[in-house]
């Protein structure tokens, strides 16, 4: 999609009410949690089918014809949904840099929904994947910035899976970065992966970036990153994601 074409025709009233996207869907949260004193750092919020299919489900109807509003309509609806059910942690919610047509004004739609439905715009936590094939590095930072001027967090996710993580950090450092699934799997019975993750983290502390562990499934994963001084985790082990409401977690694995 060229990004000096369509969007422009597009107002911020019609990303509010997800005008012209041609299919619907729902929002469903999954919390990072924070192992110090067992609370929810943060609810993820992940696209679901209308009646709780999968996120591939809604993203396979997404193409390069309705990438801009299916993104734009995705941060309305999480805030909304946020807001409807009383979220009172953090929100991340996930974006889609090539869809962004200009940072300063696609981030009006975000703005706007916060002030309509009354979610703290502080709250707000943009995150997006190592493995999101950028098309232009220098306009995912110049959107990364702007979301920071704004007083978002921003967060990596899936870090380590592949090599521009890196790179971006030369650039950028965000406030948060996710390790990739492949790592935390069975970190806790596997050599290699422990010192990665041991070089991981001493850089982490050095840049100032807190650390997520994300996918975890066991406990023995969970207990061995803890010991690592990883304080906020994401997982199955710990709550599944509930749809259009916040999760019941699993503390007992801790005990």
């Amino acid at each position: 999609m060229e990004r000096n074409s369509q969007p422009e025709s597009i107002g911020c009233q019609a990303c509010l009410d997800g005008a012209g996207l041609g299919f619907d869907f729902k929002m469903a949260f999954q919390p990072i949690v924070r192992i110090s004193d067992r609370s929810v750092f943060a609810q993820e919020a992940l696209c679901r089918g209308m009646e709780g299919q999968g996120a591939a489900h809604v993203l396979q109807q997404v193409d390069e014809n309705n990438l801009y509003r299916f993104d734009q309509t995705a941060r309305v609806k999480a805030i909304e949904t946020a807001s409807r059910i009383g979220l009172e942690t953090g929100l991340s919610i996930n974006f889609l840099p090539n869809a962004v047509y200009r940072a300063e004004t696609c981030i009006r739609a975000t703005l706007e929904a916060a002030s309509k439905f009354e979610f703290e715009k502080r709250k707000l936590i943009f995150e997006v994947s190592e493995t999101e094939r950028i098309v232009e590095p220098e306009h995912l930072l110049s959107i990364l910035r702007e979301y920071r001027s704004h007083g978002f967090l921003t967060a990596l996710d899936d870090f380590g899976s592949g090599y521009s993580g890196l790179r971006l950090l030369t650039r950028f450092q965000p406030d948060i970065v996710k390790l990739d699934r492949d790592l935390v799997s069975d970190i806790h019975s596997d050599d290699i992966k422990q010192k990665i993750l041991r070089n991981l983290l001493a850089m982490a502390r050095d840049l100032g970036m807190n650390m997520v562990a994300e996918g975890i499934e066991k406990k023995e994963e969970a207990k061995y990153l803890v010991d690592q001084g990883i304080n906020l985790l994401q997982g199955y082990l710990l709550a599944r994601p509930a749809l259009e409401s916040q999760p019941e977690i699993d503390w007992g694995w801790l005990d």
